[in-house]
C-alpha cells in the first residue's frame, strides 16, 4: 500500500490508536462486569476487545509492511532477525518518547493543576517506561552479541569443512592494539569488542578489556570476566 499520502498515513495511525484504546477499554469493562457478577456481559466485552485487536493489527500491518510475516519458513535467519530488530527499534522509540517527553509533560501539567494523584500516576509510568526502554535496548544489544557469536561459529564450521577438503586454515592472531583487541567468552562465545563496549552494563565504547571492572559479567551467559580470553581473528 502506498503511504506517501501523509493524510492517509496519519489516519491509519489514528485508527490504530483508536482500535487499541477500544481493546483496553473493553477489557477494563469486562473486569468491571465480572466483579459485579455479570459474566455474560463480561464475555461480550472480552470478545469485542479481541475483535478490536484484530482491527488494530490490520491497521498496523499497513503502517509497517516490513513487519508482515506470511510464511516464516521461507525467511532466512538474517531476515527474521531484521524483522524482530525492527520491532525492538519501534518499542525503544515508543518507550523513550514516553519517559522523556510524554509523561514528564503530563506530570508537569498535573502539578500545575494541583492534581497530586494524576501527577504520581504519570511519574510512576514515566519510571516504568524508562525501565521498559532499557529492557528493550538490552534485548537489541543481545541480538547484536548473538549475531557475532553465530558468525564466529559459522566461521569455525566453514574452516572445519574446508580442512576436510585439504585446505589450510587461515592464519589468525590476537590484535596487538588493546583498543581493537577483542575478547571471547569461553563459556558462550560472546565476543567483547572494545570499540563497542557494553553500554547496558556501564562499559562505555572505547573501554579496553583490561579496564573493565573485575565484577563485570558476560551479558549473555553471566560468566565472570576471568573466563574471557583474547580473540584470534
Amino acid at each position: 500500500m502506498d503511504l506517501s499520502n501523509k493524510n492517509t498515513a496519519k489516519n491509519l495511525e489514528a485508527a490504530f490508536g483508536g482500535e487499541s484504546m477500544a481493546n483496553r477499554k473493553y477489557l477494563f469493562f469486562a473486569e468491571v462486569a465480572k466483579e459485579l457478577g455479570f459474566k455474560d456481559l463480561s464475555k461480550l466485552f472480552k470478545a469485542t476487545a479481541n475483535q478490536e485487536t484484530e482491527h488494530a493489527f490490520a491497521h498496523f500491518r499497513l503502517i509497517h509492511p516490513e513487519l508482515v510475516v506470511t510464511d516464516a519458513s521461507k525467511l532466512s535467519e538474517e531476515e527474521k532477525k531484521k524483522i524482530v530488530s525492527r520491532c525492538l527499534e519501534l518499542a525503544i522509540e515508543g518507550e523513550t518518547y514516553e519517559y522523556t517527553t510524554m509523561y514528564p509533560e503530563f506530570a508537569q501539567q498535573a502539578q500545575i493543576d494541583r492534581d497530586e494523584t494524576a501527577q504520581a500516576e504519570f511519574e510512576e509510568q514515566q519510571a516504568e517506561s524508562k525501565e521498559h526502554a532499557s529492557i528493550f535496548r538490552k534485548a537489541a544489544q543481545n541480538f547484536g552479541f548473538l549475531s557475532s557469536i553465530e558468525n564466529h561459529h559459522a566461521n569455525q564450521y566453514t574452516e572445519a569443512l574446508e580442512s576436510l577438503d585439504g585446505k589450510e586454515a587461515p592464519v589468525k592472531a590476537v590484535s596487538d592494539d588493546p583498543q581493537t583487541r577483542k575478547w571471547i567468552c569461553r563459556q558462550c562465545s560472546m565476543i567483547y569488542d572494545p570499540v563497542v563496549g557494553d553500554p547496558d552494563s556501564g562499559i562505555v565504547a572505547g573501554t579496553i578489556f583490561e579496564d573493565i571492572p573485575e565484577d563485570w559479567h558476560c551479558p549473555i551467559c553471566g560468566a565472570q570476566k576471568k573466563l574471557f580470553v583474547p580473540y584470534k581473528e
